[in-house]
């Protein structure tokens, strides 16, 4: 997997086009929650070249920011417009978006959800992602196997996305809960919780400074906190950031989601302690490939054999490697990082 990233320019309207390399009788549409994550940056990378390979007409859009539905609905609009065969869409509202997935379908639109699995998750026609409550449980069980002893007292803080709680964040956190032993209680809600060595969750719209003010918040509530859950790695270093500001950074074990290149980096240098290693631009090139398949048979994507959706995998990167839980060093998750 190539480490290099493309830049990509962004229009207005966080809408950004990729010319399509021939023209094409197949068109497609890749609509991300923003054009800045390198997790997007690089799902955007596959599809492109995975589109250029097949021959398929792609356009791209994105929110202005995580959590931005609106400019992804107008995106589903313009796409079933255009006559695109299939949409790719990371939802950053994942209920309130289905109304415009189930217009784009009922315009013969196969509608492929990439990480992020729709409420309910048929919605959509497919869904290719990492498992997201899998990637949850591998951090949850390092970190509990980390702390041994411990644990039974821990003071733990999560770092989710957004108010209107994406399945993505839903999951990882209650994988999470369920591999530190804490009973999340209901499965599809963020914090009903009442484990009590829970501080609080906060979001962070899954970048640094969101990170570094919800770390804010809940060192306040308590400063004996010692352990956090991060929805992904620009979070956790916006955590990191606010702890070393107040002399803490050696006192909190931080773990987190993603695996780009700045993540696994930041987990050798001891400022992330465990990552869960997902792969944005093999979820997008399967995407378009499926998306070709089904302009050219009607044939749809069928999900991995046991589960709902199509696994894209997920491993777990740390240099502290604990008892039990699988895990592959700094190293090689270098060499499959992204980002």
């Amino acid at each position: 997997m190539k480490k290099s990233v493309l830049a990509f320019g962004a229009l207005a309207l966080g809408v950004a086009f990729s010319a399509p390399a021939m023209a094409a009788d197949v068109s497609a549409c890749l609509i991300t929650k923003t054009d800045t994550n390198p997790f997007f940056v690089k799902m955007k990378e596959g599809a492109t070249a995975k589109a250029k390979e097949l021959g398929v007409s792609l356009k791209s859009y994105a929110g202005k920011v995580d959590g931005d539905s609106e400019s992804q609905v107008a995106a589903i609009e313009s796409c079933i417009a255009d006559g695109a065969k299939g949409i790719l869409l990371t939802a950053s509202d994942t209920k309130g978006i289905v109304s415009s997935v189930k217009k784009a379908r009922d315009a013969g639109v196969l509608v492929i959800a990439l990480d992020t699995p729709l409420e309910p998750a048929d919605a959509a026609d497919a869904t290719f992602a990492t498992d997201n409550l899998l990637a949850g449980k591998l951090i949850g069980q390092w970190a509990k196997e980390t702390l041994g002893d411990k644990a039974k007292d821990a003071k733990v803080g999560f770092l989710d996305l957004t108010p209107s709680q994406p399945t993505v964040d839903v999951l990882r956190d209650q994988g999470f809960m369920m591999g530190f032993g804490i009973d999340p209680k209901n499965p599809d809600k963020i914090g009903d919780e009442d484990d009590k060595r829970i501080v609080g969750h906060d979001v962070t719209n899954g970048n640094e400074e969101g990170g570094r003010k919800a770390m804010e918040n809940l060192l306040q509530k308590d400063p004996s906190i010692n352990v956090i859950h991060t929805i992904n790695e620009p979070a956790a270093v916006g955590a990191y950031q606010a702890l070393k500001a107040v002399g803490m950074e050696k006192n909190v074990l931080i773990v987190s989601v993603d695996g780009g290149c700045p993540g696994v980096k930041s987990v050798k240098e001891g400022v992330i302690g465990a990552t869960s290693q997902q792969y944005p631009l093999l979820m997008a090139s399967l995407g378009i490939e499926a998306i070709k398949k089904f302009a050219d048979s009607g044939e749809k994507p069928k999900p991995t054999e046991g589960k709902s959706f199509f696994d894209t995998g997920v491993s777990l990167v740390t240099d502290k490697p604990v008892a039990g839980v699988k895990s592959i060093d700094t190293k090689e998750g270098t060499d499959k990082c992204w980002g």
